[in-house]
């Protein structure tokens, strides 16, 4: 896949801490920031189809009782739960 380079800014101990981090694991800086940024915006997308779902429930009448929904609900949490 090809590169960008770019500049950026970053605080002192944020970068001292990410160049502690790539040595530990080997990798070049930069891509221990590529790494971090893909893992950041995965996060990002299951935040909003969790957020999406949540939606989706809230237009249920409040005495809407249907295990399958629920067990559907409780799915839908265990997908999206260890992603923050």
């Amino acid at each position: 896949m090809p590169s960008v380079k770019t500049a950026i800014s970053v605080e002192k101990p944020i970068f001292e801490k990410m160049d502690d981090l790539a040595k530990e694991l080997n990798v070049s800086r930069s891509r221990l920031f590529t790494i971090a940024a893909r893992e950041f915006i995965e996060r990002h997308r299951n935040a909003e189809a969790f957020k999406a779902l949540n939606e989706a429930y809230d237009d249920l009448p409040e005495d809407f009782e249907d295990p399958a929904v629920s067990r559907m609900r409780s799915k839908h949490y265990q997908i999206v739960k260890d992603q923050w």
